[in-house]
């Protein structure tokens, strides 16, 4: 097994790939004979989130990481007009790579929503799922059962309304700064910056413009209950690593303690860092040296 030791973030450029006659996209860091892993981003992101991660661990753990745009995200292919972006679609996106990959079981690497896809296959499909290591995400977005169809009317009304043009830019600091203003969770510049990069394209008058499909800022039409994720965490039989940040979107809040104790055998580590942890430069090294050490002691025992 390869040393686990992290001393500085290093950038390392990754190859890009294609898979499903085009469709999906994503980034692969390592030797491509090398034990494979998937990575899973988070919503809005893209396959960067794990540019600063994925090579520490391919050199720690003698992996190779495919990170996935998730489609309507990165350089993915937007659904047709008629399709949807539900969580559980992001799971045929997954097995699609993993086909593509001729992986029969694989281990995820996961952030947040990206969690999210990873606990629904592990739960659904154990025998497809080695190990989960997830990042500051576990279980899904719920609504509570008597709230279904209040949700169901969001989601009807915002998906009938016409769709909004993507957001431009007059430069790719301009936009670097709007991801930082209007972020779901606080993230700065410098851990912006890849996801923001691999999330824009110029446009013919020299400014920049998102890829993001603009559907997914529309609520879902719905969403499991409370009680079915926590049903579904209770079914996963892999090994769990969850590592969060200390400012991060689970910590001690009721759910999140739930949703720890649903799940068999995890192993958690709070670590100092934000909900994007394991892109900021200050954090990355020691997430990266969690993930090695826990898997390189799992691996021996």
């Amino acid at each position: 097994m390869p040393h686990t030791e992290f001393t500085a973030v290093r950038t390392v450029a990754p190859q890009p790939l294609s898979f499903v006659q085009g469709r999906l996209a994503a980034l692969s860091w390592g030797r491509s004979d090398a034990p494979t892993w998937v990575a899973l981003h988070g919503w809005l992101d893209n396959a960067a989130s794990f540019s600063r991660l994925a090579p520490l661990l391919v050199d720690a753990l003698g992996i190779r990481i495919v990170a996935l745009d998730f489609r309507g995200h990165g350089h993915s292919a937007h659904t047709p007009p008629s399709g949807d972006y539900a969580l559980w679609d992001y799971c045929h996106d997954v097995l699609d790579a993993m086909e593509a990959l001729d992986l029969e079981k694989v281990s995820l690497l996961a952030h947040s929503m990206g969690a999210a896809v990873a606990c629904l296959l592990a739960a659904s499909l154990p025998e497809r799922v080695e190990r989960l290591t997830l990042i500051d995400g576990l279980g899904a977005l719920n609504t509570p059962i008597e709230e279904t169809a209040s949700q169901l009317r969001k989601g009807l009304v915002a998906h009938r309304r016409p769709l909004s043009r993507a957001p431009r830019y007059p430069d790719i600091e301009s936009a670097i700064a709007a991801r930082v203003a209007g972020g779901v969770t606080p993230v700065d510049s410098i851990t912006a910056t890849p996801l923001v990069e691999r999330n824009t394209q110029p446009t013919a008058d020299g400014h920049v413009q998102m890829r993001t499909d603009s559907r997914l800022l529309k609520p879902s039409l719905v969403r499991f209950t409370p009680e079915q994720v926590l049903a579904l965490l209770g079914e996963i039989n892999a090994s769990v690593l969850l590592i969060e940040g200390e400012q991060g979107i689970l910590g001690e809040r009721a759910w999140a303690v739930q949703a720890r104790q649903a799940v068999k055998g995890l192993t958690r580590h709070v670590l100092s860092g934000g909900h994007h942890l394991h892109l900021e430069p200050r954090a990355v090294a020691k997430v990266a040296s969690v993930i090695g050490a826990h898997w390189c002691k799992n691996d021996r025992a």
